[in-house]
């Protein structure tokens, strides 16, 4: 199976009309953070699906799919890898689809928040048997990209799944003042996931940050919090 044969497919399910709803609700117009970003206009249920059924494909296929200009294309791929990802034990095949993800990453092919949420978690899972994590999550934090420094706080969501909070809070105080919505965002969910686990640890890290961070990123946090608790978090870090 190619990635032409591929992309075919997902042009049979495209809609003109979703497409223009999908480019308006994931900001691709100029100057917004998907700027250019092209849609077919498919629901992710018929993406996952395409995805299923050509889920052999080969890596140098599954690269050229992840270059493609459409966003839905770059989605199936991403789910291709994931699937693939799941699909093996192996250490060192998991390491290697890790090394492709980042190289593509880099590049700027990962490049919209549901590409980086529907994948970095799943694939983040390659750096919980690496002792240099921390180091390598800092250094994503500190990027200039603004979707490598997203993939940094959603690669932690992998130590989450097992209980795990550190990682995710030392890499929300590295992005804690980022000025991109994206970001803050990000943090904030990041950090009611860790209230999910150990809401005690949450509230020690709003007493200490919480008037550092934007109130984006506290709302997100307290949104699991009851009313009068959100409303006095809100208040005591003005």
């Amino acid at each position: 199976m190619s990635a032409q044969a591929i992309l075919r497919e997902l042009r049979e399910k495209s809609s003109p009309e979703k497409a223009r709803e999908l480019q308006r609700f994931f900001k691709t117009a100029p100057g917004e953070y998907a700027e250019g970003d092209i849609f077919l206009g498919i629901t992710v249920p018929e993406i996952r699906k395409i995805a299923k059924e050509h889920d052999e494909i080969d890596m140098r296929e599954l690269k050229s799919l992840l270059s493609s200009k459409f966003h839905e294309a770059r989605f199936c791929a991403l789910v291709i890898l994931i699937n693939r990802f799941k699909g093996t034990e192996d250490q060192k095949e998991r390491r290697k689809i890790y090394d492709f993800y980042i190289l593509q990453l880099n590049k700027g092919f990962i490049n919209n928040w549901d590409l980086v949420d529907v994948s970095a978690p799943t694939i983040g899972q390659v750096l919980l048997s690496e002792k240099n994590r921390q180091i390598t999550l800092s250094q994503m934090a500190k990027s200039k990209q603004m979707w490598v420094r997203r993939t940094s706080i959603l690669f932690t969501f992998a130590s989450l799944r097992i209980g795990k909070t550190r990682e995710t809070l030392s890499i929300a105080t590295l992005l804690l003042t980022d000025q991109h919505d994206l970001i803050q965002k990000a943090v904030g969910w990041a950090l009611r996931e860790v209230g999910k686990i150990d809401s005690r640890q949450l509230r020690t890290y709003l007493t200490k940050y919480g008037r550092e961070m934007s109130r984006t990123t506290l709302r997100y946090a307290i949104e699991k919090f009851s009313p009068t608790e959100r409303k006095k978090w809100l208040e005591v870090t003005r």
